[in-house]
């Protein structure tokens, strides 16, 4: 009799766990990044009444009789199924499409987390809502180095890169070939020097002859350089590009784009490849987690790239609260790398990844364990009564 009223008990506290863990589901239902739990119940040790025995020559076999103990926790699974996309339009807001984990550092341990609802703090690093600081390669001079250890991500506002002096210049257009000779032609680009400092360039086309011209500039040395074109094509037929000096600066001019046709004049800069210091006013992200930054003086280059964690047995993670979990010692080392690399999935800016909690699942969980923490207290009363009905029997 005793057994069915602690298997009844077993019933109760295995129903009020997972009645525990279907609450904390619909709890965390708009929590960035939740992933859902489920219970799963095992039965306990049975206790042997009659143990089984073999088929001899003369009699049959027979089958053990054991009575069941009750029922365990066997186990609290996590789902790591993608969450649904939730677009935010914040540019530190990020989503992981596909496996893999944001790594971030709360100043004692590294963390691994789905909830990419991230922001700046004073100093410029990429922060969770709880202050820890998410890991990944920053940039030197444009250029990411995802070999080394990775630290704490920064991207402080108003950060400088140093000017680019021009060293290629690209002109187009057309010249008409019907000009007459001594006819010119202008057109004008911003160039800059090695400090930065804009340098106002004005090249003049001057036709010299048929299929003949000469290119000259402000500031321009040579002062003078022939160009020819091919009369049959319209296409310039001298050697590009054209080594000039611009003040102080060597610079190449691209004239491929050049022609010479007709009686419209087209001339045009094209393109210089300078700049001045610039500073980072916005940033983008780009799907394998690469941060570009958007500088002042139009120059994108990248800043920083976030680091991914992936690990062979994700469910061997252990929760550490904040939307975060920390490496147990069944979820393997973390394989840290860049995303879209090794199984690891792409990065979504400007957008978030929601929970992954079914509330029609969650609520048809909530039926099942009300209904079998009823059924397991019937046992418990129903065992009662029988016992009471065994005391009575003195009577």
């Amino acid at each position: 009799m005793l057994r069915s009223l602690f298997s009844g008990i077993s019933g109760l506290r295995a129903h009020q766990t997972m009645m525990d863990v279907v609450g904390n589901n619909i709890a965390n239902v708009n929590s960035v990044g939740y992933k859902t739990s489920n219970t799963v119940f095992e039965d306990t040790l049975s206790q042997m009444v009659r143990a089984s025995t073999g088929p001899t020559g003369t009699t049959g076999g027979v089958n053990a009789t054991q009575v069941g103990l009750g029922v365990k926790l066997g186990g609290v699974m996590t789902n790591f199924s993608q969450g649904s996309t939730q677009l935010t339009g914040r540019s530190t807001d990020m989503m992981l499409q596909g496996d893999g984990f944001f790594v971030t550092n709360d100043g004692t341990q590294d963390m691994y987390t789905r909830a990419g609802a991230f922001t700046l703090d004073a100093n410029g690093h990429l922060t969770t809502p709880d202050g820890a600081i998410v890991q990944g390669w920053n940039a030197v001079n444009g250029v990411v180095n995802t070999n080394g250890v990775p630290t704490g991500v920064l991207l402080p506002v108003g950060m400088q890169i140093p000017p680019t002096p021009t060293a290629a210049v690209a002109l187009g257009g057309n010249v008409p070939a019907t000009a007459a000779t001594g006819t010119s032609f202008t057109t004008t680009i911003t160039t800059y020097d090695a400090q930065g400092t804009a340098v106002p360039v004005t090249f003049t086309l001057t036709k010299t002859g048929a299929d003949a011209w000469d290119i000259s500039g402000t500031g321009i040395t040579p002062a003078t350089t022939p160009l020819a074109f091919d009369p049959a094509s319209g296409a310039i037929s001298t050697t590009s590009p054209v080594a000039v000096t611009i003040g102080t600066s060597s610079v190449n001019l691209d004239l491929t784009k050049l022609t010479q046709f007709g009686q419209s004049n087209t001339l045009t800069a094209l393109s210089q490849d300078g700049a001045a210091t610039g500073t980072l006013q916005s940033f983008t992200l780009s799907p394998d987690g690469t941060v570009v930054g958007v500088f002042s003086n139009g120059v994108k280059q990248p800043v920083a790239q976030l680091a991914i964690a992936a690990f062979n047995n994700p469910g061997g993670l252990e929760k550490a609260g904040n939307s975060s979990f920390v490496a147990g010692p069944n979820s393997g080392v973390p394989q840290i790398g860049t995303a879209g690399t090794a199984g690891r999935g792409q990065l979504v800016g400007g957008a978030l990844e929601m929970s992954n909690v079914d509330l029609a699942t969650e609520f048809t969980n909530l039926i099942v364990a009300q209904r079998g923490f009823q059924a397991n207290s019937k046992i418990i009363t129903a065992s009662d009564e029988i016992l009471q009905d065994l005391v009575n029997l003195k009577r």
